[in-house]
């Protein structure tokens, strides 16, 4: 099922109104034009075959016997199709006329699927016409013997043999506006796809209102959710029609053509993730389906080589400027507001940061500023710890004195290499051995000494480590591992950098300051400089963070498997990194994701930001010596 994809299609077809063997006609070719493009299940509007403005038309017996003879001919058209195909006709059964829903299969109706609210107020009356849809599920047969023996009811799913992850069901139209819509009960029986033939016609404000509604309602229920609406050949009398036809999943409309704009509406929908967040989600009951006939069907999904959905290969970066400034100072906001509160319950007289110059430390003096702000104490109560050793650089070095001098905290500077030295004497430890015995003492050092004038001072020290180093352990265990409050420990490594940038945008005084600091390399700065300059590159050693951020979204959030992940991530990076280089990567993900979980497992507090987190009092519990073969050998054999 091409790692749980399937295309999906809504479509507004040409309409005349009471012409059924046009408006057949015009269904068979969209639905040829579907197949070819490999889509599963196309969705057309409602009362497609005759129109829906067929007013008291629809009580004539040879306009309903026409829609009959127009269904018999879209199955026969379209009997060598692989899709699932949704048509809207009238149905006369047991002596009333419904608004219906066929669904139809490889030239056979699989069921019948009737309006259960049937507007009649403002510009609607099809109380007029038709009757209410009925509870549970009965067998249709046509009076010309055309279909015989189909279900027929709201009480319907249609599942796919061999992927039931892969089950819809159908309600029409004004059935999604009112309060307690049929695809409430459809989602909880087990459908992940709803689809809608709709027949809603245009006035100011609608467009807007139908996105929420759709939007919504594939967010409550944690499915997929196909619109298809009557288009501009239902305009007659006082009403207009114009389309707009809207494909959403989970709360995100993927794609939809607007009002007026003739197309079809088509995207991939992922099973796999409405199946997961339905799973993560214990309030999401079990599948409930006892009053529910459901109803088998084959097809064959051919695998995409491109997805038509986008993937970004920033899914923490939210990619319209104006989004990105609001996540960026809500951000902010979060992360401010959890170290005042911090501040205020244990009563601490002064912030203690370790200022480097580098991204993290600058981001976590950024949010310091914010939290005394608010808190209406002075800035001065920072105290911005420079703390020099091997592999200190001149340029960080000022940037660093810089920052803390442009906004007012407090510097002090401790340079830590003859403690560190005097700690290499004591451990028999060669100075000129650049193990990771050499760098972790003077990330230790550097911790004893921000903890001590904590201590000293009645002080707060304000943790740094992002939630990319903490993913894969780029900390020290009891060095910058520890800290009383990590302010980063919720922001990835790619939203740092746009954070940092924020500011620089917004405080005209910081911003050369800050765009050095975001020109500079990442380094820890362990190891000694080469003619003043870092030495040390942690995307050298462990590997590109925009593709760690992309795998670590994909492997907590939706729990996706490395082979979907590796996927994604050659739709999202195309051009930029190879096959070869994205397992490469993956691996050592995988890797240090399971072997430093003893890091994770002792963190200190941080504020949750976003949808991912690792936190083991929230959102990651997992054992410490786990094993990663699993994952491991999954990539092996990719």
């Amino acid at each position: 099922m091409n790692h749980g994809f399937i295309k999906t299609a809504a479509v507004t077809p040409p309409v005349k109104v009471a012409d059924c063997e046009y408006n057949a006609a015009q269904i068979i070719a969209c639905s040829k034009q579907a197949a070819a493009q490999n889509i599963a299940l196309l969705v057309t509007p409602e009362l497609g075959i005759t129109g829906y403005t067929c007013a008291d038309l629809f009580l004539q017996r040879p306009l309903q016997q026409a829609a009959l003879q127009g269904l018999q001919t879209i199955c026969a058209q379209t009997k060598g199709l692989n899709l699932i195909l949704l048509v809207g006709l009238p149905l006369h059964h047991s002596g009333k006329l419904y608004n219906c829903a066929a669904v139809v299969h490889k030239g056979s109706v699989l069921g019948f699927v009737p309006k259960t609210h049937l507007p009649n107020y403002a510009e609607f009356y099809e109380l007029r016409q038709f009757t209410p849809a009925f509870n549970g599920v009965q067998t249709y047969a046509s009076s010309n013997g055309i279909f015989n023996d189909i279900p027929f009811g709201t009480s319907l799913l249609f599942s796919c043999k061999g992927n039931q992850l892969f089950t819809f069901a159908v309600e029409i139209c004004e059935d999604l506006w009112v309060p307690a819509p049929p695809s409430q009960h459809h989602a909880l029986a087990g459908a992940t796809v709803v689809a809608n033939l709709s027949a809603s016609n245009e006035i100011i404000g609608k467009e807007e209102y139908r996105q929420s509604l759709v939007s919504g309602q594939s967010a409550r229920l944690c499915c997929a959710y196909l619109y298809a609406n009557a288009g501009m050949g239902e305009s007659t009398t006082d009403m207009v029609f114009a389309g707009h036809n809207i494909i959403a999943e989970n709360g995100i409309i993927l794609t939809e053509t607007k009002p007026f704009a003739e197309g079809m509406a088509v995207v991939e929908i992922d099973l796999e993730r409405l199946a997961h967040e339905r799973t993560r989600q214990n309030s999401f009951p079990s599948a409930q389906a006892a009053r529910y006939q459901t109803i088998e069907f084959e097809l064959e999904v051919a695998p995409e080589p491109q997805l038509m959905r986008p993937v970004s290969p920033h899914p923490f970066i939210p990619v319209e400027a104006n989004a990105l400034q609001n996540h960026c100072e809500k951000t902010l906001a979060l992360q401010a507001a959890g170290l005042q509160k911090r501040l205020q319950h244990v009563g601490a007289k002064r912030l203690i940061l370790g200022l480097s110059g580098g991204l993290d430390s600058t981001l976590a003096l950024l949010v310091c500023l914010r939290a005394l702000q608010a808190a209406g104490r002075p800035t001065a109560d920072i105290l911005a710890v420079t703390m020099p050793a091997f592999g200190t650089t001149a340029r960080t070095r000022t940037n660093a004195e810089k920052l803390a001098e442009a906004t007012g905290a407090t510097l002090q500077t401790i340079d830590i290499s003859a403690s560190v030295r005097s700690h290499f004497a004591d451990i028999n430890h060669p100075e000129d051995d650049y193990s990771v015995v050499y760098e972790n003492a003077q990330a230790r050092m550097r911790t004893i000494v921000l903890m001590d004038l904590a201590n000293q001072q009645n002080g707060l020290v304000v943790g740094t480590g992002d939630l990319s180093e903490l993913a894969l352990g780029w900390a020290t265990y009891g060095g910058d591992h520890i800290s009383m409050y990590g302010v980063n420990a919720g922001v990835p490594k790619t939203l740092v950098r746009h954070l940092v940038a924020h500011e620089a945008n917004t405080k005209p005084e910081l911003t050369a300051i800050l765009q050095d600091v975001l020109d500079t390399p990442v380094s820890p700065e362990l190891l000694p400089a080469v003619n003043g300059e870092i030495s040390q590159q942690t995307e050298d050693l462990v590997g590109p963070y925009e593709l760690h951020d992309f795998t670590l979204y994909y492997v907590l959030r939706w729990g996706f498997s490395p082979a979907k992940i590796l996927f994604l991530a050659q739709q999202a990076f195309n051009g930029k990194y190879n096959k070869a280089t994205i397992l490469q990567w993956l691996n050592v993900f995988y890797k240090r994701f399971f072997a430093q979980q003893f890091k994770r497992s002792c963190l200190p507090d941080g504020p949750k930001v976003g949808s991912v987190g690792l936190s083991p009092r929230g959102d990651l519990r997992m054992p410490s010596d786990a094993s990663a073969a699993l994952w491991l050998k999954e990539l092996t054999n990719l």
